[in-house]
């Protein structure tokens, strides 16, 4: 499962958890400098939503929302919960669709509007998952925000990449799993280095004319493609991509926190986040080696699995110890910490 973050505001709740670790350390010589806690208090308090990302506004701080708070995503003025939940892995796949509805119902009801799949998860049975809930629960389709993937369809040479025919063909096919008209947005699951930006560009404008969706976004792309999409959209008078879906968490901060934040003043193109607990690393599971019935533990993850027995893996296990302790004195678990 996959929860997404906002990290352009920070919380009071996280501020005042950040003061008091101030205090509690104040006399405590041989827990290190108070800067130090400090800073990484910030960077907790900075990880603290995560699932879209864009520029405070003056909307933002004018209206108060109770409970689940709501952004913009990027410039656009589709209104999205700070957390979301995704479907990789665990539906279709590794939960029961029992547990799955669970999941999303206890989501929906706190205020998560935000429901992210891709055409490859679990080889499309992550969207018929996600398409039935909805169905079973007879929620407004105008109350939820649902967001899928195209570029890995199926074997056949035709079912994969950017081109106009998967982008028109694939999305088609996600939406009958689906079992709706429309997604809000659908992402360009990574660049295509064998289709033109151009083909790309208009085949989504295509889709989103036709009523297939409302926007389209990009994920895993660098800031030179997003450039690059941005300026053949508005050459050829098309429509944009509004954000980028990246990987986000302790161990992995540059893209989020430093290359978005100019590219949102600069052409209006915000973040949604994917991965905080690093694929579980975060959540400190792993420390003791490899839990059965953990994602590393699954049939096709043997990559996740050499990544937490290497040597990098071990140097992260190593920094995990020491946020552990910055967890307890916040009264806040490891996982909490990282979200």
């Amino acid at each position: 499962m996959q929860v997404s973050f906002v990290c352009s505001e920070h919380s009071i709740k996280s501020r005042s958890a950040e003061d008091r670790l101030n205090r509690q350390n104040a006399g405590s010589p041989n827990l290190g400098t108070r800067g130090k806690f400090r800073a990484v208090a910030m960077v907790a308090r900075s990880l603290g939503q995560l699932s879209v990302q864009n520029a405070p506004s003056s909307s933002e701080s004018s209206v108060k929302q109770p409970g689940m708070k709501y952004r913009n995503l990027g410039k656009s003025g589709l209104r999205v919960s700070c957390l979301g939940l995704g479907t990789w892995v665990t539906f279709g796949g590794q939960i029961t669709d029992e547990m799955a509805e669970q999941l999303m119902t206890l989501a929906y009801d706190n205020g998560i509007n935000l429901f992210d799949t891709a055409e490859v998860y679990a080889a499309g049975k992550a969207e018929v998952v996600l398409g039935n809930i909805i169905k079973k629960k007879g929620w407004r389709r105008s109350s939820l925000v649902i967001t899928t993937k195209i570029f890995w369809g199926g074997k056949a040479e035709t079912e994969r990449g950017l081109s106009r025919k998967h982008i028109i063909e694939g999305l088609k096919a996600s939406l009958e799993r689906l079992q709706l008209e429309y997604v809000d947005v659908v992402f360009a699951n990574r660049p295509d280095p064998n289709t033109p930006m151009e083909e790309t560009v208009r085949a989504m404008t295509h889709v989103i004319n036709q009523g297939m969706a409302m926007y389209w976004g990009t994920s895993r792309w660098s800031s030179m493609e997003i450039m690059e999409a941005y300026s053949v959209a508005r050459q050829f008078n098309l429509i944009p991509p509004i954000c980028e879906q990246a990987e986000y968490h302790m161990f992995q901060r540059e893209k989020v926190e430093v290359q978005l934040p100019e590219l949102f003043h600069k052409i209006g193109v915000g973040a949604m986040t994917w991965s905080p607990l690093a694929c579980g690393i975060v959540s400190g599971k792993y420390d003791g080696g490899i839990p059965p019935y953990s994602r590393a533990s699954l049939k096709g993850y043997q990559w996740l699995k050499d990544k937490i027995l290497s040597e990098e893996g071990r140097r992260q296990q190593a920094k995990l110890k020491e946020l552990q302790a910055i967890a307890e004195r916040l009264g806040c678990t490891l996982p909490q910490l990282a979200i």
